[in-house]
């Protein structure tokens, strides 16, 4: 399963009411209040190795099965034929004489190789890789019963919506944009008024607890970047 079916959906309640309130410390760097505690559930050592979710790829595999399902029907068609008293078509028997009077070093034997060898590697990549790469992977809680049992991912795009939530709750900023990838987390915003070090002070105190409090296996590193709005 890609998704816990208790998790909430993406919104205002995702995370704690005072997640979108700064804690901005004298020399602009992010904060925690030490009488605070930790929110964040505890995570088994297990849980730092797991894996991405791996992609069906049902549109690849369905298409290279059709190709060679008509292909080997094709040809056994032609082979059973031939075994019956009938001629071979007359594709295979050019195949067959191209192949034979065209040398290695044909600019078409070149080609055709180059294809196929391409064709290849795409197949041996879509076979290695896990794929879903906007899908990024969740902590699973201690404690908890069958556990292993469910899997939970969330999506860059939800994510990225819920931090853009956060950071324009801030105090000056007026628009702001946040890009979630798989190991980085960029936000850049539009201040209107007060200081921008303190606008991305605080900014960088709230979208780090927003990006602990997204439950991510890997937590991804955060990037922010505060200036004016273009005048005229």
């Amino acid at each position: 399963m890609n998704a816990n079916p208790r998790r909430r959906s993406a919104g205002d309640n995702d995370l704690p009411p005072g997640l979108g309130k700064a804690d901005p410390s004298a020399d602009g760097i992010r904060g925690k209040n030490p009488t605070t505690a930790d929110p964040t559930p505890a995570i088994e050592a297990s849980d730092r190795g797991m894996r991405r979710f791996w992609s069906t790829r049902r549109v690849p595999a369905a298409l290279v099965a059709l190709l060679s399902a008509a292909t080997t029907g094709l040809l056994l068609y032609d082979v059973v034929s031939v075994r019956a008293g009938r001629s071979a078509m007359r594709w295979r028997w050019r195949l067959v004489e191209e192949l034979a009077s065209r040398p290695l070093d044909d600019v078409w034997m070149i080609v055709g190789a180059v294809v196929a060898m391409a064709l290849g590697l795409c197949l041996f990549l879509l076979a290695v890789t896990p794929g879903l790469r906007r899908l990024l992977p969740m902590r699973q809680p201690a404690g908890i019963p069958g556990k292993r049992e469910v899997r939970a991912g969330l999506d860059r795009r939800a994510a990225g919506l819920v931090l853009r939530d956060r950071a324009v709750r801030v105090a000056g900023v007026q628009s702001a944009q946040v890009a979630v990838g798989r190991r980085k987390v960029k936000a850049r915003a539009r201040a209107h008024f007060r200081d921008l070090e303190e606008v991305r002070a605080d900014m960088d105190a709230t979208l780090g607890e927003a990006v602990t409090f997204l439950g991510l296996v890997r937590q991804p590193t955060l990037t922010v970047r505060v200036r004016r709005p273009k005048k005229g």
